[in-house]
């Protein structure tokens, strides 16, 4: 049985009562008109689901009664952090929306100096944080991806953990499954890997005119790895999907 999935904040839950209220008591009551009875399941972002019966429904709040906790099983074990350059009109949303369907931990918006336009104002990224919470919530994940920017391209490259790649047009020899092979890489610290297993990977993806020879330099210079995604040229908000999708594969999470 198909059951709606909310994100609420860890207080709304105590023991085994839930209250929503706001937006999503109104989404509830007025829109898809559960009653009680209905069944939800309430979402902390710590990867622990909540099934709840609707117990009561006022103009206030929705009160309900947790009836099974269980672990999320569509969260990926490997850590993606998706480092994308900022992006003109509406491609960044569908990075967002994309990505965090696709199993994205977390995006970092970064300027680099092919950037074509300018930081957002604080509404959009509202915006964007909207968006990340209904596609976690549509494809069934049991965290909400972390959304941070803007910083500038040096500062992204210097706080990388575990294994960075990035897709670049210029690399010609490495492929990204090459790259992601490259599992017992001596650059990743050992608490990025279990095993012969990497645990985090960053990915960083360029704006529409791509890296400039210098940033590739300062890139690789911190460890990040050039790849090439193919004998393609993918436009900026296709590449971040699609590598996110082959490391997925790569490591048997998809």
């Amino acid at each position: 049985m198909h059951m709606h999935r909310f994100f609420v904040p860890p207080e709304w839950i105590d023991g085994d009562r839930l209250t929503i209220s706001g937006k999503q008591g109104h989404q509830i009551k007025n829109v898809l008109r559960l009653r009680p009875g209905d069944r939800i399941v309430a979402l902390d972002g710590t990867g622990v689901e909540c099934e709840v019966r609707i117990l009561d429904i006022t103009t206030l709040e929705v009160r309900g009664i947790v009836e099974q906790r269980r672990a999320c099983a569509s969260e990926p074990k490997l850590e993606i952090t998706l480092y994308q350059a900022l992006l003109k009109g509406s491609k960044f949303e569908t990075v967002l929306q994309k990505c965090t369907e696709v199993g994205v931990s977390e995006f970092v918006l970064f300027e680099s100096e092919r950037c074509v336009t300018t930081p957002p104002e604080p509404s959009r990224l509202d915006r964007w944080r909207r968006i990340v919470v209904e596609a976690a919530e549509q494809s069934r994940r049991g965290r909400v991806p972390g959304l941070r920017g803007m910083i500038g391209f040096g500062e992204a490259c210097h706080e990388i953990d575990g294994l960075a790649i990035m897709p670049w047009e210029g690399e010609r020899r490495r492929s990204i499954r090459e790259a992601l092979q490259s599992r017992r890489n001596p650059s990743v610290s050992s608490s990025s890997v279990e095993g012969d297993r990497v645990k985090k990977l960053s990915i960083f993806i360029g704006p529409e005119g791509g890296f400039s020879a210098s940033e590739v330099e300062l890139a690789e210079s911190k460890g990040i790895v050039p790849v090439s995604l193919g004998k393609r040229i993918l436009r900026a908000e296709t590449a971040g999907l699609v590598a996110t999708a082959a490391a997925l594969y790569e490591y048997g999470e998809m």
